[in-house]
């Protein structure tokens, strides 16, 4: 029987509805409503604990719900998780390789999960170590690889059966520079393929650079979500910053140069900095919190 599919807008490939889970008596995720469109590269934003890893476990049925509904490409992860499982791949925080194997052996192994035919098996693994540049390191132990590779690794074993959703939980974390500006360039590469993108971090410069849309999490809730430029507006596009008489940094936001300017003249002769605001400053006035 073909499983049922449920009416959605074309543009909406992940759909949140009212999501909570709950560990006893702790909501690690609160009754939250989002939805991704196809296509986009969506971020969540948040410091660890915030509820991002479980949500992302949620909709790639790692995770059951405690209430809510979730649905990709318009079905259900309750009720249809096997059609659901077609059309994602993550790669998790914690990278799950068998350091004992080579890359190869690592990514034949998660084709067979995806019970990919054999006859297909060699060409759809071509394809995504071509696309993320793994040919030279196909043979080598996953013990002998950098961090940055074994990230690599892990992604293209997400993406053999070729999901239509990639979803990256803090895909940079732990990286050094080159390697995480390597592994952005990787994500925009797959999404300007038609890979719609969901991940997770909790790097402001990251979520910034690649996201076009972002929600920030905090305990379990999501308490802005939009643009960038839409956020921004949440507190308001210019930032001075100066420091108070015990030293501490303070921050002042506004909506244009002009009112920036007059608050700045009003500090006699403190030191201060003008500058475009930034998604920490965004989540810093709206949490008071911090990304620890």
């Amino acid at each position: 029987m073909t499983p049922e599919t449920t009416e959605k807008p074309d543009d909406e490939i992940i759909e949140v509805q009212d999501l909570t889970v709950r560990f006893g008596d702790l909501a690690a995720v609160d009754g939250i409503s989002f939805s991704v469109r196809r296509g986009e590269i969506f971020g969540f934003l948040g410091p660890n604990g915030a509820g991002k890893t479980t949500t992302i476990r949620t909709i790639t049925t790692i995770q059951r719900m405690t209430s809510g509904r979730i649905l990709v490409d318009g079905f259900d992860v309750d009720k249809d998780y096997l059609e659901v499982r077609k059309r994602i791949g993550i790669a998790q925080q914690h990278i799950s390789l068998d350091k004992h194997l080579t890359v190869r052996q690592n990514i034949k192994q998660h084709a067979l999960l995806h019970k990919i035919p054999r006859s297909e098996m060699d060409a759809r693994i071509d394809r995504a170590v071509e696309l993320l540049g793994l040919d030279e390191y196909m043979d080598r132990l996953v013990d002998e690889l950098s961090g940055g590779w074994k990230r690599k690794t892990s992604i293209v074993c997400s993406m053999v059966h070729e999901p239509e959703i990639l979803l990256l939980d803090e895909p940079t974390a732990g990286l050094d520079t080159m390697s995480r500006h390597v592994l952005w360039d990787l994500v925009r590469t797959l999404n300007g393929r038609g890979t719609t993108i969901f991940l997770t971090t909790h790097y402001m410069e990251e979520a910034e650079l690649l996201c076009d849309r972002v929600a920030i999490m905090d305990h379990g809730r999501i308490v802005a979500m939009g643009t960038v430029d839409e956020l921004r507006d949440i507190v308001g596009r210019v930032t001075v910053e100066t420091t108070d008489a015990e030293g501490r940094t303070v921050r002042r936001h506004f909506a244009d140069r002009g009112s920036a300017r007059t608050f700045a003249k009003s500090l006699g002769d403190r030191y201060y900095s003008m500058r475009r605001t930034t998604l920490e400053d965004v989540y810093l006035s709206i949490t008071g919190g911090n990304l620890a």
